[in-house]
């Protein structure tokens, strides 16, 4: 087969570059505007705290870093999860996820530099005040698991440590999967394979933990009285259905490029097939979270449900996120046709995309902001900031190298996939 190999023009690059631009000056204009509306950007809220502006911003920054990091992270998963499973039909496509771990360096740098420059106004849990004797007595208990070894309201070390830990672990094992599998390109044979599944089986059973605890600590601690025991396997589930779709959209857009020929309407189907089924998984996992919530109608469990269903703010997108992550894919994709043809691919990967980017929204901005969270300008820049810059980074990594692994030992498998 002849080599193929995505060319990032210097005209895509422009284009990026103006869609960042773009994301900046729409933030700048969100600010001002919320800046006219109000005296100066602050509002008084319950129990004479003051929100500003660059609370909300810090929020957006929060819930961007999460959003495309566990996307970097689960598109290795992904890669991973194709050697560990022995699987052959998606020989052709495996570059294009493991692109996506590129991103990781990038993330970490940026949660950690937002976590240690404004973490104390996302995350209650930091207000040294409420370990003292007449404090909080609910986090006292849990000042361990963000403290230790230092007392509670110092630095939070050990939240600390394990963000780094993720992140470097994951960036570790993505640079040693993606270094093999180019040298697969070039030495052939199967020694390499049965590395890479090896490795593949590490990452994995080290992901299953540390994807569990970067959710209690990233997105689950911005509400620290409440909890619950499936909010990894909730978070997971997100990031999971957004990669799916992510790799999807580009490699129907590749096709549409004259590029990846070994992929076919049947490798279009499977990935369809990913995507409509897991976001009944996501919407499963929503559910049962909701139903048992509900149900035992305890009111330290029900308030996070309240807080963004009973909410002017929050109400609209608590529906919105059902429409776009559930019944939208559900309906579009039930179909095989629909499964297999491209037009209606580029039509709903977006959707849900942005649907689980609303999903995050509402994971983050009720506990951070309370009464006072807003959807404008603001973030609609935010976001297209970090896309633009996330596509960035994936499409030069996809460039350095040839977009499909011609020396996979089941590529001829891949090949001759028919469903």
């Amino acid at each position: 087969m002849v080599e193929e190999k995505f060319d990032f023009t210097a005209r895509a690059k422009k284009n990026l570059f103006l869609v960042i631009a773009a994301g900046i000056l729409l933030a700048v204009v969100g600010v001002f505007l919320m800046n006219m509306g109000g005296h100066h950007g602050e509002v008084a809220a319950e129990g004479g705290h003051a929100f500003h502006w660059y609370n909300r911003l810090y929020a957006n920054i929060w819930i961007n870093n999460i959003f495309f990091s566990g996307i970097a992270v689960v598109g290795v998963l992904f890669f991973a999860i194709q050697y560990a499973a022995q699987a052959g039909w998606s020989a052709g496509i495996k570059r294009i996820p493991l692109a996506f771990g590129s991103w990781l360096p990038i993330g970490g740098l940026l949660m950690l530099v937002s976590f240690l420059a404004f973490g104390h106004d996302l995350f209650h849990w930091m207000d040294g005040t409420l370990y003292g004797e007449e404090g909080d007595a609910i986090l006292k208990g849990k000042a361990a698991f963000f403290y230790w070894p230092l007392e509670g309201g110092t630095f939070p070390l050990f939240y600390v440590a394990r963000m780094v830990l993720f992140f470097g672990v994951w960036y570790l094992l993505f640079t040693q999967l993606r270094k093999m599998a180019l040298t697969e390109d070039e030495i052939g044979g199967t020694d390499l394979w049965y590395k890479m599944r090896k490795l593949s089986a590490i990452f994995i059973i080290f992901f299953g933990v540390s994807s569990s605890v970067s959710a209690w600590d990233w997105v689950m601690s911005i509400d620290p009285h409440w909890f619950s025991t499936m909010m990894g396997w909730y978070v997971f589930a997100s990031w999971w259905v957004t990669t799916l779709a992510l790799i999807t959209l580009i490699v129907v857009l590749l096709k549409d490029q004259g590029l990846l020929s070994v992929v076919n309407s049947n490798h279009l189907h499977d990935l369809g097939k990913f995507v409509f089924a897991f976001s009944v998984f996501w919407t499963y996992i929503w559910f049962s979270q909701f139903l048992l919530i509900y149900y035992a109608n305890i009111p330290e469990e029900t308030i996070y449900f309240v807080s963004r269903w009973k909410n002017d703010h929050y109400a609209p997108f608590f529906f919105v996120n059902l429409l776009l992550n559930f019944f939208l894919p559900f309906l579009i994709l039930m179909t095989r046709d629909a499964k297999r043809h491209a037009r209606f691919l580029k039509v709903i990967t977006p959707v849900v995309i942005f649907g689980h980017w609303i999903d995050f929204y509402l994971m983050v901005t009720p506990g951070t902001l309370r009464e006072n969270g807003g959807f404008g300008l603001l973030e609609i820049g935010l976001l297209t900031v970090y896309a633009g810059a996330f596509i960035y980074v994936v499409l030069n990594a996809l460039s350095k190298s040839a977009l499909v692994a011609k020396n996979h030992p089941m590529l001829k498998e891949s090949l001759h996939h028919h469903i």
